[in-house]
């Protein structure tokens, strides 16, 4: 058995996550399986998200997971075995008002991983996607006029 090890990840800083990917295959020389369970969200009409927010809530619920199973996949297909789970939200199947990016991300997610489920059963990996209804989360209460602190984490 190996002794835990505490990896810090941005899962939105798509630039270090090959490098962390790196890092835990070389100290466990493998991946079983890979839970990809980050998210983030924010709350407001279409109109007043800024695209550079847009961006962010892309990169952390859409890029980052894919960018992190890219970095792993290999290692699970070399090996012919392997799981990769895709925590993901109901947002992710349907759309409701003032969650567009959000609800944009999460159904940009099921694709990937749907696709992706069908590819790998050759390689006998499993992929799946669980789409949880709604979820009490951390979050701030935003001040008036400041976007980013009603991202919810």
């Amino acid at each position: 058995t190996y002794a835990p090890k505490l990896i810090l990840l941005d899962i939105s800083d798509i630039n270090c996550i090959r490098d962390v990917a790196k890092e835990i295959l070389n100290f466990y020389g493998c991946v079983d399986i890979l839970i990809n369970n980050a998210s983030m969200k924010v709350k407001g009409a279409v109109q007043s998200i800024s695209l550079e927010l847009d961006k962010k809530i892309m990169d952390a619920n859409y890029f980052g997971p894919i960018t992190l199973t890219k970095a792993i996949l290999p290692n699970m297909i070399s090996r012919r075995t392997g799981q990769i789970v895709l925590i993901n939200n109901i947002q992710g199947k349907i759309g409701i008002p003032f969650r567009a990016a959000y609800a944009a991300s999460k159904h940009a997610a099921v694709g990937f991983f749907d696709c992706l489920r069908a590819e790998m059963e050759e390689f006998d990996i499993s992929v799946s996607t669980v789409n949880p209804t709604f979820i009490c989360s951390y979050h701030r209460q935003p001040e008036p006029g400041n976007w980013e602190a009603s991202i919810w984490k």
